[in-house]
């Protein structure tokens, strides 16, 4: 009994290591790449981004102190807030690749920049910068400040953390305008614009899901061609109709984005008068979402 209650015990200690690892890696490849787009791309092209990295850049070419040092110093308060509001991880998280960010972002600027060509430096900047900060989102951590300063405003202010957010970036954007030149501010619009489509295509992933609801007089039938020409499972609801009364069979079921064509198809073949609602999905984990055989 002593022999299976230890090594159940080190099962149990091996199984957070073994979630902590993978997460710490791409947490550090992430904050890698942002400093390699910044230093090797965005920083010598004088092309800025949104958030405490557009005020580290710009704060680095007015003191002509290296930019590590900035990020750094900037993002520190909001370790204490994150830790706060957020929780411990996510701190620790942040401060791991905000740390690892700031040192290569030192070692890369005596390195020679990748391209002279500031639209080259905004697009491909852009991209890689977005990769790594999307690596690091979805690893439970941040890479900037800005989106913690968000959450407190919200608590006092009748806009979204989105909305915020977006005020806050064009604000600095625009700084660069003055700071620089307003082609430079151009530029660095651009590569925000990458940088923040690349963050949503790392975060959400490419093979976006979609929810849909179907209300049918036929909704079995229509529910077994879904799962045989589809290989999807379904589930039934039961529903009411609130101006009829009447009893509803409502189908639930999860597609990708490939197979939303299909199902119309199907769905117009069996009911034509059926009601269906479909939407986006970021996120889909557990149950018996996994494609069966088709038949």
């Amino acid at each position: 009994m002593l022999k299976i209650k230890n090594n159940s015990l080190k099962q149990h200690r091996k199984s957070p290591i073994a979630k902590l690892v993978p997460r710490l890696f791409f947490i550090l490849l992430g904050a890698a790449l942002v400093a390699v787009g910044l230093e090797l791309f965005m920083v010598p092209n004088r092309v800025i981004d949104g958030g405490i990295v557009g005020i580290s850049i710009i704060v680095s070419h007015l003191t002509h102190l290296e930019l590590g040092i900035w990020l750094f110093i900037f993002n520190l308060p909001f370790f204490i807030i994150g830790y706060k509001q957020i929780g411990k991880t996510f701190a620790i998280s942040t401060l791991i690749g905000v740390a690892f960010m700031s040192f290569l972002t030192s070692v890369l600027h005596s390195f020679h920049s990748a391209t002279d060509d500031p639209l080259l430096a905004a697009v491909f900047g852009g991209i890689i910068l977005g990769i790594g900060v999307g690596l690091v989102i979805r690893n439970g951590g941040s890479l900037d400040g800005t989106e913690v300063l968000a959450i407190l405003f919200t608590k006092s202010l009748p806009f979204s953390v989105g909305q915020i957010v977006m005020f806050f970036n064009l604000f600095i954007l625009g700084s660069a305008g003055f700071v620089f030149d307003w082609d430079r501010s151009m530029y660095s619009l651009i590569a925000y614009f990458i940088a923040f489509k690349m963050i949503d295509i790392v975060v959400e992933g490419f093979d976006e899901t979609k929810s849909v609801w179907i209300i049918s007089e036929k909704a079995t039938e229509i529910g077994e061609t879904i799962l045989h020409r589809l290989g999807r499972g379904v589930t039934y609801l039961n529903g009411e109709g609130a101006y009829t009364g009447n009893d509803k069979k409502v189908i639930f079921c999860i597609v990708t984005r490939l197979e939303e064509a299909k199902l119309k198809s199907i769905v117009e073949e069996k009911d034509a008068d059926a009601f269906l609602a479909i939407g986006s999905m970021h996120d889909v984990r557990g149950g018996r979402f996994k494609k069966q055989a088709i038949h």
